[in-house]
């Protein structure tokens, strides 16, 4: 009887894993050519945004440019922040506090923050790979998600 179980079931679990992993496995590459056509997309749609792109593919505007030195790499930063996505849906909003830009932050954060200032606000729009990539956190935010970021950087250590 558990042979015949075995037998059974067996290939149902292999062929479900298979789909799987297919559904979730995207061409870095081809995401990224996505995700700038939808970011050039989004900023030609919003005559306020005038951003500029890191090397990275990350996209960022100084809004208000704060005083002071930048933060670094490997700061510690207080921020209030908003994040959307492209379609305008707020996903979530609140202050940050002792977040460390050197690991447990998207690496656009990581990335963007750096060219904001105490008391500045920055727009931080993040192509998925610089977020959450093939991945969902949740229901809130979809696998392959770009990711817009409007942060007040309130101080860092």
């Amino acid at each position: 009887m558990k042979k015949l179980l075995l037998l059974v079931f067996a290939p149902i679990l292999i062929l479900s894993a298979c789909s799987k992993n297919e559904a979730t496995s995207v061409d870095p590459v081809k995401q990224a050519a996505v995700d700038e056509a939808a970011i050039k997309a989004y900023i030609a749609a919003d005559t306020s945004i005038h951003a500029t792109r890191d090397p990275s593919g990350l996209y960022y505007q100084i809004i208000k440019p704060g005083t002071g030195n930048n933060p670094t790499s490997k700061s510690v930063i207080t921020a209030n922040y908003t994040g959307k996505l492209l379609n305008g849906t707020t996903f979530d909003s609140g202050t940050i506090t002792k977040a460390s830009l050197a690991g447990g932050l998207i690496q656009g954060w990581s990335i963007g923050i750096p060219y904001s200032k105490v008391g500045g606000r920055i727009l931080l729009i993040i192509p998925s790979a610089l977020g959450y990539g093939p991945s969902s956190p949740g229901a809130a935010i979809p696998a392959n998600s770009v990711l817009v970021f409007t942060i007040d950087l309130l101080g860092f250590q």
